[in-house]
């Protein structure tokens, strides 16, 4: 059994359960022949949404570099609002030459999926980057217009009835937006695509790993007091990849075995019933008000 292929949302575009983070190989550090190797055979294996952003190094330019010669093999995502030379961040400019740029970095005509990334809600409010990105998709630059955010500014993005996508956090230990968001998302059509679904991996440390990025998803994890038969990654990309509602959910790495075993971890399927309420249980009874890790 291979990856899934799910509708993203009611936006025509079809795409797999499992998406690719390709913020790791913005690394300048990488071997390029590496990075192409990687990013082909992930496309072999079915994992046919690559998500990238202006900000994550290399990236855009490496996949434009590599696999821009299967472009109809793949959907692409990337993230604009910020960091054109000259421009001021959040503006229209800033929009409409972030997308134009990111077109030649990705060397490609259209890009699947743009989301404006993480910007606040006021600068949504005002209603200038949406109009930005309008354009772009009204040019034939985009296809789908989308937001990648958390918490109130996530909120407000799918109130505004704005985007036909949206991306946040979604995994075990950040799930407060499954009620919020992700279902009257679903239930609008909205396209859906889950970042962080393994929770950033925080079984991986026996103390909590203080300043890093995943030490806030230790201190939930101890509190929900979580013990299962399952292993840990199985478990929460499973939990993430077959919430109702999630249409793919992105993983970085650049380990092709850790690839190779995250399909074989979505092709078992949804997790049984049982599992699944006690970890929404375990979350709902040790929330602290745990707000979308951003």
């Amino acid at each position: 059994m291979g990856i899934p292929i799910r509708d993203y949302g009611t936006t025509g575009l079809r795409v797999p359960a499992l998406g690719y983070g390709a913020e790791r190989i913005g690394d300048p550090a990488l071997d390029e022949s590496f990075v192409g190797k990687f990013l082909n055979e992930l496309l072999d294996l079915g994992v046919t949404l690559i998500d990238t952003a202006r900000s994550y190094g290399l990236s855009e330019e490496r996949i434009g570099r590599h696999i821009s010669h299967r472009r109809h093999e793949f959907v692409l995502s990337t993230k604009v609002g910020y960091g054109v030379e000259g421009v001021p961040d959040w503006t229209y400019d800033a929009v409409v030459m972030g997308v134009e740029q990111a077109l030649k970095r990705l060397n490609t005509d259209y890009i699947d999926i743009v989301h404006l990334h993480s910007c606040f809600q006021d600068t949504l409010e005002r209603g200038e980057v949406i109009e930005a990105l309008y354009k772009t998709v009204q040019d034939g630059k985009v296809r789908v217009a989308a937001y990648s955010g958390e918490n109130e500014p996530l909120e407000w993005a799918l109130r505004s009835a704005r985007f036909q996508g949206l991306m946040f956090s979604v995994n075990v230990f950040d799930q407060r937006a499954i009620r919020r968001v992700l279902w009257p998302a679903k239930e609008k059509g909205t396209g859906i695509i889950a970042k962080r679904p393994m929770g950033n991996a925080p079984w991986m440390y026996k103390e909590c790993p203080e300043g890093f990025y995943c030490a806030e998803y230790w201190h939930r994890m101890k509190a929900m007091g979580l013990d299962f038969a399952y292993d840990w990654p199985e478990l929460a990309l499973r939990f993430a990849c077959f919430t109702y509602g999630v249409d793919s959910c992105v993983v970085g790495t650049l380990n092709m075995e850790h690839v190779k075993k995250n399909i074989q971890y979505i092709s078992r399927g949804v997790l049984n019933e049982d599992t699944v309420n006690y970890i929404r249980d375990a979350f709902t009874r040790a929330d602290r008000d745990w707000r979308g890790v951003v």
